[in-house]
């Protein structure tokens, strides 16, 4: 945690950016205690500005405090796996429809070009990984040309990733990467062609055997499937 605070407009802002870091890139992994008086010395910050980023994080699920100010990162749960695929099956094949339908030459060539740069994901990916994948998917919604549709997805991204990790757990196999390659390049072309239809079908099918499915199954939960109770 090396970045200057001065760079960003306040403490807080800075303390935020890099606890919710630490958090999406598994530095603080799920469960683990935040002690924030030596937290806030490694940021080089002092407690107040430490506490409202963590409240900022708690509000995105991402922390949790209790009465104590104690903050806990939060862990990673069936029911939120689930809730995360479910919503994902849904919302990413409408976006790909509506990108295959409303998509302009400009959105066609970004997709093309950030796809080049996507690879099937393996164990420990880099932020250099996870920003190409979320970067090609990120295209792809932006081509649907629906604003509210766009940040709902965009808001779901960074909370998936928690759970991609989970899902990298247990090493794919290449048959399983090479699938993966396929649909994104399954994907572009639907989406190229302007079949809507296909775009969905490509995009659910993607969703069905994601990371976070497979997060989703680890954890005892599956969409449509009650919650177990977990011990």
């Amino acid at each position: 945690m090396s970045e200057p605070a001065g760079v960003y407009a306040t403490k807080s802002d800075f303390a935020y950016t890099r606890i919710r870091e630490g958090i999406l890139s598994g530095e603080f992994e799920p469960g683990a205690v935040l002690q924030q008086a030596g937290l806030a010395r490694t940021i080089g910050i002092s407690t107040t500005p430490l506490r409202e980023a963590l409240r900022r994080l708690k509000s995105e699920g991402l922390v949790e405090l209790d009465a104590h100010r104690d903050a806990r990162v939060a862990s990673l749960t069936a029911e939120e796996a689930r809730d995360l695929l479910e919503i994902r099956l849904s919302l990413d094949p409408l976006a790909a429809a509506l990108a295959a339908e409303r998509r302009t030459k400009e959105d066609i060539r970004r997709i093309r070009k950030l796809a080049t740069d996507v690879k099937p994901l393996q164990s420990n990916p880099t932020t250099s990984d996870l920003g190409a994948h979320r970067a090609f998917h990120q295209a792809v919604y932006r081509a649907s040309h629906n604003d509210l549709l766009i940040s709902t997805l965009d808001s779901l991204w960074d909370k998936a990733d928690r759970y991609r990790r989970l899902g990298l757990e247990v090493v794919r196999t290449q048959e399983e990467r090479d699938q993966k390659d396929h649909e994104h390049h399954a994907l572009v072309d639907a989406v190229a062609r302007g079949d809507g239809v296909e775009a969905a079908t490509v995009m659910r099918r993607h969703i069905s055997t994601s990371l976070g499915a497979r997060a989703a199954t680890r954890l005892g939960a599956e969409p449509g499937q009650p919650v177990p109770q977990l011990t």
